[in-house]
């Protein structure tokens, strides 16, 4: 876009942004995936959304809120871009929301400056992303956030050699570093690093990668949906538990994907924001209301990210209607009890801070389904990528 275009646009923008500052309707546009493989996230998105709405009704304050929701298909940056201009311009949303994927977020940055509008990150976990704009707001977590007390909790059990295996992109480059600085700082060794293609459907020379390096473990970071899956079934096909190469990762095991693994999948260790096992009244009751609502739905890190990127909304129109700047303020140390647990907004990474818990693979003795079991925690854990 050229010098004279972008000031058009922005000009367009803050005129239009004035021009509806004091109505009654707030409009809130929602950029997720809503087809192809990773469909099932933004119907999580949406579930959740519409869950809160059920629960607390459309008004804010004095303002109604309507939704609006744009298909973005995956990690495409140009469209996310382009649905950014259209909701800001056409639609004269007045927050934006959802964010699965870091190059969607990070292509709307300088749209959501030049319109001064709030935009709440449902997923995209890189640290840097909210660098990139002073108005996004982050309702999910960070790699740096899950990884390093990972690292810790991992030599602290007695493992000390680890070969780590990411995909190739922002995150899990972020998660790489975070586990291997906080690994090495604790006196373990990472042997091997392997970074992974994110398109790569075959993970078996991956896995006999590691398994050549017979590590005490591997810690590994994929994409959310098939890429999980895929490489979690590999591992287990394999024979690394059996081997004694112990899984460690973060949402390889969530719970999406979590039944089809089957008992293979027992045993895993991850660490991570959420378990749709939580054990609290406020965990039960959303798990409770999104099944009532959605009898066939799987609530899991994209349920809660939205559903506490709801409650932000809400609490933002509350305070400063379609002020951007203001409702920016208002929120920026925010403490809420999540279905995940005590969180707070941090003023500075404008992240949240929540507690990371360790969790294992087991089976349900009531339902007779794995879940992630929470086994400990590591209380109010803030982006501890901010500085890197």
């Amino acid at each position: 876009m050229s010098i004279v275009k972008r000031a058009a646009f922005a000009a367009a923008i803050l005129a239009l942004c004035s021009s509806v500052s004091w109505a009654d309707t707030i409009k809130v546009g929602v950029i997720a995936e809503f087809s192809g493989p990773f469909a099932m996230y933004g119907r999580q998105y949406r579930e959740a959304i519409e869950t809160y709405v059920t629960k607390y009704g459309k008004q804010a304050g004095e303002h109604t809120i309507e939704f609006i929701y744009k298909d973005v298909g995956g990690s495409n940056p140009d469209v996310a871009k382009t649905l950014a201009q259209e909701l800001l311009i056409r639609e004269q949303v007045d927050y934006l929301a959802g964010f699965t994927f870091t190059p969607n977020a990070l292509a709307v940055a300088p749209l959501i400056d030049q319109s001064q509008t709030p935009t709440v990150i449902f997923n995209a976990a890189t640290s840097s992303i909210n660098k990139g704009s002073q108005y996004f707001l982050r309702t999910s977590y960070t790699l740096p956030q899950v990884t390093a007390p990972l690292a810790d909790w991992a030599f602290d059990q007695g493992i000390k050699t680890v070969v780590t295996a990411v995909s190739d992109y922002g995150p899990g480059i972020d998660a790489e570093k975070a586990f291997k600085a906080a690994f090495e700082k604790k006196g373990g060794k990472v042997v091997d690093a392997i970074r992974m293609p994110v398109a790569t459907t075959d993970f078996t020379p991956f896995i006999q990668r590691v398994r050549s390096q017979n590590p005490n473990a591997v810690f590994a970071f994929l994409p959310g949906g098939p890429p999980t899956f895929g490489f979690t079934k590999t591992y287990n096909e394999n024979g690394l538990a059996k081997s004694g190469i112990r899984f460690l990762g973060t949402a390889e095991t969530e719970e999406s994907n979590l039944q089809a693994l089957g008992d293979a999948a027992i045993g895993l260790t991850t660490a991570f924001h959420y378990s749709a096992a939580h054990d609290s009244d406020v965990a039960r009751e959303f798990n409770k209301a999104v099944k009532e609502k959605f009898p066939n739905a799987i609530t899991n890190w994209a349920s809660v990210g939205a559903y506490d990127g709801t409650h932000l909304i809400y609490e933002m129109v509350k305070a400063a209607g379609s002020d951007g700047p203001k409702a920016l303020e208002a929120v920026k140390a925010l403490k809420w009890e999540s279905p995940r647990g005590p969180v707070e907004m941090d003023p500075q990474t404008r992240t949240l801070k929540q507690n990371v818990y360790i969790r294992e693979v087991e089976r349900d003795a009531a339902s007779g389904l794995l879940v992630n079991r929470e086994k400990g925690v590591i209380a109010t854990v803030g982006d501890l990528g901010w500085s890197q």
